[in-house]
């Protein structure tokens, strides 16, 4: 069990290994040839120009203004010096919404930590109860003595922590309410203010249902011109083209090796590059490089064009999917927020998603598959989720004394010494669960997409909420329940059964220890790593030295990267959970915690405003969900805290925290029903508003052109692709509601549909 000195030193190490990343950044940033690794984000916009181009040739490559070396630290007040409406233009709502995670952790826990340390601390340290605890062989350590396992059993000092229970949720509430309430303006204000998006005005249809008598583009443009005939205007049937999208992605693949090789020639022209043909270029026939896949780039063009024709020409290549855009975003919402059919499982709308965010390949996924799909997802994520348990146990029980003892014997004269013996009990057992679980955000997201959503943004939402369930399983309520269950089995094997819950409610706060390791290693060390990008200073260049050629690749090279917002927020939820559990258990947890909240907000403000280009704008999308995990963190807490004191013998004390998780999860709904709404719907008034001012401004703006070509599949985009089947969505001629025209539909049964359709002429393909 790790005691207040083996805190101590992991405490130096990650200290040390912090400052040592944080002092690398700040020198490798201000080097003439890194400046691409450390501000992409400027050069993308346009407003930073490569220092490799002037001076002289040393100070094109290493800074010797020796000036700047002192001021080494001053990113730390630029970070912080831009006002949060200028990041909004900068980097968009969904970054700046994003910081506010780690401002409400500072908001909440400051106060609770100077309350908790003025007021349950001391309560804690004057009294007795390990004294008591030791008379039944439970183990603790000095840290222990700040903690609620310190009071005695039955002690009117618990009143102490039930009103300090009250206190941290009645604060946490309050700033849940304010951060909701604030973040809700904020993204309603975004969306008035923002700039004309094609998203804006398109519906995704799902489901779209058969008809013998039309195609799918015809009965989805049947369907619009007879049920929103003021508002529709066209539309782009979804493809399954994720063969093509695989034979443009092996041709960019093999376009790289050929740069490569043509710049490798370039430099030595000596000699010709040569390549063996078989597996990974270890056998097979040897030939001329440049040669061998000028050849199969040209035998690519010739697959993707047939491939094209094929899904051109092919109706079963057509999902029954649509992208349908109106006149108005005002008819827009109507649509994407009412249902559109007697039948609810048909014509299926909702808002679509950012042109740049939509995840083509699952477009092309049955919608009747779905279901069974997320079926599956969710009986593989139970299995993986409590399979996990057993070999995360393992390791961290070989990260520890007792462990590394027993499986290799000859070690134990080493780690006997006091300092080999405080970095295995301080460091080593977080390290190993940051190691063990480094793979997991990537395992939750390929699961994501099989589950078969469509946007960015709802993949990574879905696989943080997943990666959230595993830290609260594995890594919290595990390491306890193995650690401090298995700690403790010989003092149960010894006792009898009445006493046992008493000494699970000790054992439970001496795991704090553990965790306070852990926001060591991957809070403190972990973030300043981050702001370090090592591995995108190599990748750099690497492709910077054998691919780029011209400045275009040069910028592809940068890899700017982006928040993987389902991979950090899960992170930050396990901090709220940990801070809100032993905040009135553990106090000593907090300051911990808030160091890592503050270095956080400040590295990563620092990568949002310098380095990171985000794919998507969701306008903050995701803060409902990690509102609702502050939430269920609290309900946690409290009930942990209930049971924690039921074994105390706070026999009068205890019923008042009943109250607790139903006063929050009332509280919850209030807050669901005031302010989600803004995150779920968008409002007509508002919708309204901004169609009736774009009106004004731009009384001749076309429209139609705009949107026409917004939701074609990339794989397109090169081709001059024109899908005639998407024509037949212009329905009035010249784009005039007054020239309007009744023309009967194919559908000979049916009445006339109140426009120009072109698919009244019959079942004519387009051309391809």
């Amino acid at each position: 069990m790790a005691t207040l000195g083996d805190i101590g030193v992991a405490a130096a190490i990650n200290i040390i290994t912090a400052i040592i990343f944080l002092l690398a950044f700040a020198i490798l940033r201000i080097q003439p040839f890194n400046d691409r690794v450390y501000f992409p984000k400027w050069y993308l916009k346009g407003i930073r120009s490569s220092p490799l181009h002037s001076g002289a040739l040393v100070s094109k490559f290493v800074n010797v203004n020796l000036g700047s070396y002192l001021r080494f630290l001053n990113w730390m007040p630029a970070a912080l010096k831009m006002p949060e409406p200028e990041l909004i233009d900068h980097a968009g709502l969904d970054s700046a919404v994003y910081l506010r995670i780690y401002l409400i952790g500072l908001k909440i826990f400051v106060p609770i930590a100077l309350l908790a340390w003025s007021i349950l601390v001391p309560v804690n340290w004057t009294s007795d109860g390990l004294q008591i605890a030791k008379l039944r062989n439970v183990t603790s350590s000095d840290i222990d003595k700040l903690s609620i396992s310190n009071v005695e059993r039955g002690s009117e000092r618990f009143w102490t922590h039930l009103v300090m229970a009250y206190a941290f949720t009645f604060w946490t509430c309050y700033v849940l309410m304010k951060e909701y309430e604030k973040v809700a303006s904020m993204r309603l204000s975004f969306l008035q203010s923002e700039q004309r998006r094609p998203d804006q005005f398109t519906v995704l249809v799902r489901n779209v249902p058969s008809d013998p008598d039309e195609s799918i583009s015809e009965s989805v443009e049947h369907y619009f011109l007879v049920n929103h005939p003021d508002h529709y205007l066209t539309h782009q049937v979804v493809y399954n083209a994720n063969d093509l999208a695989d034979l443009v992605e092996k041709k960019r693949s093999t376009q790289n090796w050929l740069d490569y090789y043509q710049l490798k020639y370039t430099r030595n022209q000596d000699q010709r590059p040569m390549i063996k043909t078989g597996f990974l270029g270890l056998w097979g026939e040897k030939v001329d490089a440049i040669d061998h896949y000028i050849a199969e780039i040209e035998k690519l063009n010739d697959q993707i064009m047939e491939e094209r024709k094929r899904v051109k020409k092919d109706d079963k290549s057509v999902m029954p999917a649509a992208f349908v855009s109106f006149k108005t975003r005002w008819g827009a919402a109507v649509c994407a927020q009412t249902q559109q059919s007697r039948n609810p499982t048909e014509w299926l709308t909702e808002w679509a998603p950012e042109a740049r965010e939509v995840f083509w390949s699952n477009l092309a996924i049955p919608y009747v598959s779905l279901t069974v799909r997320r079926l599956i997802m969710h009986v593989a994520f139970f299995f993986l989720t409590f399979f996990f348990m057993i070999p995360i146990a393992f390791v961290q029980s070989l990260a520890s004394i007792e462990g590394i003892e027993k499986s290799a014997p000859f070690l134990k004269p080493i780690i006997e010494k006091d300092l080999v013996k405080s970095v295995i009990q301080g460091f080593l057992p977080g390290i190993a669960l940051k190691l063990f679980i480094i793979f997991l955000p990537s395992i939750l997201m390929v699961m994501s997409k099989f589950e078969g959503f469509v946007s960015l943004s709802s993949l990574e939402r879905r696989a943080a909420f997943r990666y959230y369930i595993f830290n609260l399983v594995n890594v919290f309520l595990g390491s306890i329940i193995t650690g401090s269950a298995f700690e403790q089995l010989d003092s149960f094997l010894k006792q009898s059964a009445n006493q046992i819950p008493r000494t699970v409610g000790v054992a439970i706060p001496i795991k704090a220890t553990f965790f306070i390791t852990y926001i060591m290693v991957d809070g403190w060390a972990g973030v300043a790593g981050e702001i370090l990008r090592l591995k995108p200073l190599i990748f750099f260049h690497v492709k910077n030295f054998f691919l780029v050629k011209t400045e275009k690749d040069r910028e592809e090279a940068m890899n700017p990267g982006q928040i993987n917002f389902h991979a950090t927020e899960p992170r930050i939820q396990l901090y709220f959970l940990l801070g809100l559990v032993y905040a009135p258990v553990t106090p000593v947890l907090l300051p911990f915690i808030i160091i890592f909240f503050a270095l956080a907000y400040l590295v990563f403000r620092h990568q949002i405003i310098n380095v990171y280009n985000q794919e998507y704008e969701s306008a903050g999308r995701f803060w409902p969900d990690v509102h609702g995990r502050i939430i269920s963190a609290l309900i946690i807490s409290q009930v942990l805290l209930l049971g924690l004191m039921s074994t105390k013998g706070a026999a009068q004390s205890t019923p008042f925290l009943i109250a607790l998780p139903v006063l929050t999860f009332f509280f919850h709904r209030f807050c669901k029903g005031r302010y989600e709404p803004a995150f779920l719907r968008h409002p007509l008034q508002e919708a309204m508003i901004k169609d009736t001012l774009e009106r004004a401004r731009e009384p001749n703006f076309n429209l139609k052109p705009y949107l026409k070509k917004a939701y074609i599949h990339p794989v397109f985009k090169d081709d001059e692709y024109e899908d005639v089947r998407s024509e037949i969505s212009g329905y009035c001629i010249g784009d005039s509601e007054d020239e309007c025209v009744t023309v009967p539909t194919k559908r000979q049964s049916r009445i006339t549909t109140p426009a120009a359709s072109h698919a009244s002429g019959g079942s004519l393909r387009s051309p391809s």
